[in-house]
């Protein structure tokens, strides 16, 4: 079993930024394909962005491209997004995923673990 925990999340106006972290448990993280998701009131999880097992592929859905930041530190067990120039439609539950799958996925389908979320509003 595989728990995530986000945390950074909070409160801040738009073009400001936020980092948020998801820690994980496990000696095995390496072995896992990393995301982010989000989901705002009443929409559907959205994909974010995706990191490959040793971090050296990424990947961003266009909303966010140029803005945001996925990276991680496999000797932490941790991932991180740094998201920048934030707008007001970033609001959302963000959440962390992990998966064995191959690539880079986009669906929040083919990632097996998720953690709790973690709110991030951005006011006007």
């Amino acid at each position: 079993q595989v728990q995530l925990v986000e945390t950074g999340g909070g409160l801040v106006q738009a073009e400001g930024s936020l980092r948020l972290s998801c820690a994980t448990s496990g000696r095995t993280f390496s072995s896992y394909t990393m995301g982010w998701f989000r989901q705002a009131p009443g929409k559907e999880r959205d994909f974010v962005a995706a990191v490959s097992r040793s971090g050296g592929s990424t990947y961003y859905a266009d909303s966010v491209k140029g803005r945001f930041a996925i990276s991680r530190d496999n000797a932490k067990n941790a991932m991180y997004l740094q998201m920048n120039s934030l707008k007001p439609e970033d609001t959302a539950v963000y959440y962390c995923a992990s998966t064995t799958a191959l690539g880079l996925p986009r669906s929040a389908a083919q990632y097996r673990y998720w953690g709790q979320g973690t709110q991030v509003t951005v006011s006007s």
